[in-house]
């Protein structure tokens, strides 16, 4: 099976490509540089991108896009995440609108920001944002990313829209970002402590996306109901915590201290006030789809995904 990816580079890119590539699936790589062997080059900015180069591929991925807590969102910031994803997903859902060989599947990333604040309401991909008459950032940007994938899906192209939790990795940013208190000891909740906190192992979406790649090629292996699967699809664990019981898992596993809340004004220092309010958003979000397909996940508990992602800061120097 061949397959197209966009946003090859990321930690979710970067990772998929490797498992693919090990499952005896041919990847090729969409970049903005020149192109290697087993790559494509193109540049969303100026709408470049060659319609032949692109033929043939029995499935297409996009991950792209600028990072959404790396940096302070200042004006220019936001912009470049809105372009980063809105420009590249428009341009690549449009060209492959017009393919005389187009793929089966069209797989576009999204988030679970999609659905906004909503505290303990239990969100499914049947559920809509958040009604507030003030839709964050977030929630907008989720929305227009997904409707940029629309020429895909009217050519007729099965699209999928991955609404992704935060992904619980030793390379995360979310969790980099946290080291540095915890082990200075004023490792703490950030926001309410009742808030919900819907989270993913890398491994998990590596192998949900597989999943749904396979569907296609092996229907001897797999529920007949998987050939229809499209529209967006929850990458999150079935089991979300709440805001405390992460921040004291992460304590145990780290051995230190965790009564001390960060008071918001900290973070909202360095990366602004907009941007820590979104990420201390309560958003309890359940894989239904997933579920109500057969997708058995490889890591559905908290503990032992933050373990294993936390295990070099807990062996003995």
């Amino acid at each position: 099976m061949k397959i197209l990816i966009g946003g090859s580079s990321g930690l979710i890119g970067s990772a998929l490509c490797q498992y693919l590539t090990k499952s005896s699936y041919e990847v090729v790589r969409l970049v903005r540089r020149e192109p290697a062997t087993g790559e494509i080059y193109w540049d969303p900015a100026e709408g470049m991108l060659d319609p032949e180069a692109i033929e043939g591929f029995d499935a297409v991925i996009h991950l792209g896009g600028a990072g959404i807590g790396d940096k302070r969102w200042s004006g220019k910031r936001k912009q470049q995440i809105v372009s980063s994803r809105i420009d590249s997903t428009r341009l690549l859902a449009m060209t492959l609108a017009t393919l005389k060989n187009p793929p089966q599947l069209y797989i576009n990333s999204s988030a679970i920001g999609f659905y906004g604040d909503q505290g303990d309401t239990i969100l499914t991909e049947a559920d809509s944002p958040t009604s507030s008459l003030h839709l964050g950032f977030l929630t907008q940007l989720c929305n227009q990313w997904e409707t940029a994938t629309a020429p895909a899906a009217q050519a007729g192209i099965r699209t999928v829209l991955l609404r992704l939790a935060v992904v619980i990795h030793k390379d995360a940013l979310f969790l980099k970002r946290q080291l540095p208190l915890f082990r200075l000891g004023l490792g703490g909740r950030l926001g309410k402590a009742n808030r919900w906190i819907s989270w993913i192992a890398l491994a998990d979406v590596v192998r949900s996306v597989t999943w749904l790649l396979s569907s296609d090629t092996d229907p001897a292996k797999n529920n007949a109901a998987l050939h229809d699967i499209s529209g967006p699809v929850n990458l999150c664990s079935p089991e979300p915590v709440q805001n405390s019981e992460f921040i004291k898992t992460m304590g145990q596993i780290l051995r230190r201290p965790t009564f001390l809340p960060v008071p918001k004004f900290l973070p909202s220092l360095i990366l602004s006030k907009e941007l820590v309010d979104s990420l201390t958003e309560s958003t309890r979000v359940m894989p239904q789809v997933l579920l109500d397909n057969g997708y058995q996940f490889v890591r559905p508990e908290l503990e032992p995904v933050l373990r294993l992602a936390l295990e070099k800061q807990t062996q003995p120097k």
